[in-house]
Order: C-alpha cells, then sequence, then structure tokens
C-alpha cells in the first residue's frame, strides 16, 4: 500500500525573488545546532538537491521548501527555468547539473517533470527524481499528450495566449492564467495576497514546450519519488498517479492545489528528503 501524507495547514510568504532564496544561510543554520546532528553525513558526502520551476511559477515558488531544506544543512541550487522548449530548457538544466560535483537529486514541479526526464539521461551524477505533481512522459510523450489522458484539467479555460518573438524572426505563443483565475486554477487555498503576487509574477510557457515529445525517460533508470496534488487542476491527479504507477516511483498524497510546494511545503520537503536518505543515509556516529 502505498504510503501518504496528510495535509497540513502552512502559510506561506512567498519570497522576493532569488535573493531572498539565499538569506536563510546554511553557514546561520548548522552552528546552532550541530549539537544535534552529531549522526549527519558530513556536508561533503551528501547530494545537492537540484529544484526545477514549472510553468506559471518562478524558483521562488521553492522557497518554503529551501528554508527547509537549508536549516537542515543541505545545499540546495533553484535555477530559473526558460520554459521556451523541451529540448532548449533541458540543455539549459543538464549545463546546471554539469556544474554540480557530487551527487545530485534532481527535484520537478509540473512541466518541470518533464524537463528533469530529459536533463538527467545519462547524468551520472543524478541519484534520484522527485516528480512533485509533475509530467514524467516517456519518449514520444508531450506534457498536453498526458494533461489530455485523463479528464479533470481546466487549464485550458483559464489560460490565454499571447505572442512573443522567436530567436530566428517570427512569432511564438505562450500560455498565461488569467490573474482572475490564478488563485482557483493554480494556487487554490494560498492565502489571497500570496496567489495575487505569484499571478502578477508568474512566468508564460511557450506552447510548443508543451507540445513537444520527449526523446528521453530518465525515470526508467533512475530511483523516483512522486508527490500526488489530490486537488490539481492543472494535471489531472488520476493521471499524475498513473505516470507515478509507471516510474514506479516511491508515492505520496497530499490533499493540495498543483502550486503544493507554497502550499504545502513541509510535506513536499519530507519526500525529498527521503529520496535524500536514500543516496545518502545517515552514518552513525558518537
Amino acid at each position: 500500500m502505498k504510503p501518504s501524507i496528510s495535509r497540513r495547514t502552512v502559510t506561506v510568504s512567498l519570497l522576493a525573488g532569488a535573493a531572498a532564496l539565499g538569506t536563510t544561510g546554511v553557514a546561520s543554520a548548522v552552528p546552532a545546532a550541530a549539537h544535534r546532528h552529531r549522526h549527519r553525513p558530513p556536508l561533503s558526502s551528501r547530494p545537492t538537491v537540484v529544484l526545477i520551476h514549472g510553468a506559471f511559477a518562478d524558483a521562488s515558488s521553492w522557497s518554503g521548501v529551501v528554508e527547509r531544506l537549508q536549516r537542515q544543512g543541505h545545499r540546495v541550487v533553484a535555477p530559473a527555468l526558460p520554459l521556451r522548449g523541451l529540448t532548449s530548457d533541458a540543455a539549459y538544466i543538464r549545463s546546471v547539473l554539469d556544474s554540480i560535483e557530487g551527487p545530485i537529486v534532481l527535484v520537478g514541479h509540473s512541466y518541470g517533470g518533464a524537463v528533469i526526464s530529459h536533463a538527467a539521461a545519462g547524468a551520472t551524477q543524478v541519484k534520484a527524481l522527485v516528480y512533485i505533481a509533475a509530467f514524467v512522459p516517456d519518449i514520444g510523450e508531450s506534457a498536453l499528450d498526458l494533461t489530455g489522458k485523463f479528464p479533470g484539467s481546466t487549464l485550458a479555460q483559464a489560460t490565454t495566449s499571447q505572442s512573443y518573438p522567436l530567436p530566428g524572426g517570427g512569432e511564438g505563443q505562450e500560455l498565461v492564467i488569467r490573474k482572475d483565475l490564478f488563485r482557483k486554477q493554480f494556487a487554490a487555498g494560498v492565502p489571497v495576497t500570496t496567489a495575487q503576487v505569484m499571478a502578477v509574477g508568474q512566468r508564460p510557457i511557450a506552447l510548443a514546450a508543451l507540445q513537444e515529445k520527449a526523446t528521453a525517460a530518465a525515470w526508467k533508470n533512475i530511483p523516483s519519488w512522486y508527490l500526488v496534488a489530490d486537488q490539481d487542476r492543472n494535471i489531472p491527479p488520476a493521471a499524475e498517479r498513473w505516470m507515478a504507477r509507471r516510474a514506479r516511483a516511491h508515492t505520496v498524497s497530499v490533499r493540495a492545489p498543483h502550486a503544493v510546494s507554497v502550499s504545502d511545503p513541509a510535506p513536499v520537503t519530507e519526500l525529498i528528503l527521503r529520496a535524500v536518505r536514500s543516496v545518502a543515509p545517515a552514518r552513525q556516529g558518537h
């Protein structure tokens, strides 16, 4: 039977951008609590946690998770995802992975799940994949294919399309969630003021990125974990459970919206820590 995590009501104050992600540092958290962590392996032997956001969000959506991981002394990287195309986005994230020494636990939310499945292919330093209400495509599948596999998504009705210039000339189409529908669609349960800030700062995604077929599926060779958001309106929860089963992922469910890292950072962090412990089990010390 799959383990589950009950929802905890958490009020999250969204930090402002990437600068806020660095304000809770490892140096300040570890020394003050060093006597409580004698059984942790040395920092150099623990994996780096790399957090990849999805569409209609940015790296600040991981703020509550980053704070919790840093308080426990974990190294965390949360790069900005271009959201322009699956292959190009994965290539960029692969360059981030290649710049990190040591083992990596790679985490993806939403469209970020498709990106990590591609970027981790052949990346021997990636030891675990964690999918947070995310796409887990097989080769030949797109994010839109998986969204439509089961009923329940209301994303199409909540988004609008706008044009943007392509590097080689011409125009592409990108999607944004209507601000008046953002909280209901993406972040139900998140405090109203927080959801309003998220709506203003949402990152559009190129329609082509959602349509692009996957050409790699790293989850076939790398152990994976999956968090199902039971109240997701972007990706049908039934699709999330199906993808998790197919990937043979260690799976938990949370009664939460698509923006679960904002609404419920505690269970998201706990699932990531399970993956971290599988890579670097705590050593017994004295």
